[in-house]
């Protein structure tokens, strides 16, 4: 029987836009510059009021999907290992948005581990939060960290710090080219 949730209901939304904002925040982070750039946040946030109410819902989805596509590869990876994806993940992913406070609000946590959860068991992360009601405020950040947070446990297990965005990016490619 299909789920609501099946991630082929789902709008797939500004996936490049996405990674490329994930990218960029590891590459911030690389360089050892833990504080906010004012400058590239000025032009963050100048971007994000440029994309208008459709643009911002199509970010959101494409942030979404990044998640979705992060925790397939991490599934399959785990897999190969005889491990469960949820309880290597999972935890980690909490323990890392706890060490966050400013950013991310402990109320908040709960919903991106159920995010991430629903993604790892194959169901579209966006599809599940929409059954919640609309995206709140303070979940936009925990959101960008979740995808972040991710792709840095991908860099980490590939042992190649742009493995996540090159494979976003590869996949991208390919599906242009279809």
């Amino acid at each position: 029987m299909s789920s609501p949730c099946d991630p082929q209901n789902a709008p797939a939304g500004d996936v490049g836009t996405a990674i490329m904002m994930v990218d960029s925040r590891l590459r911030h982070v690389h360089a050892g510059r833990s504080a906010a750039d004012p400058g590239q946040q000025e032009m963050v946030d100048q971007f994000a009021a440029s994309l208008g109410p459709e643009g911002a819902q199509d970010l959101l989805d494409g942030a979404c999907t990044l998640i979705f596509m992060f925790m397939k590869w991490l599934r399959a990876t785990h897999e190969q290992l005889d491990k469960d994806v949820i309880e290597y993940v999972v935890p980690t992913l909490v323990a890392s948005m706890r060490m966050m406070p400013k950013s991310i609000r402990p109320e908040v946590i709960p919903t991106m581990a159920g995010l991430v959860i629903a993604a790892g068991t194959g169901l579209s992360p966006n599809l599940w939060r929409r059954q919640y009601g609309d995206w709140t405020e303070a979940e936009m950040t925990p959101l960008e960290a979740t995808a972040f947070l991710l792709a840095e446990h991908i860099n980490r297990i590939a042992d190649d710090p742009d493995f996540a965005t090159r494979m976003i990016t590869e996949a991208l490619s390919s599906a242009d080219a279809d």
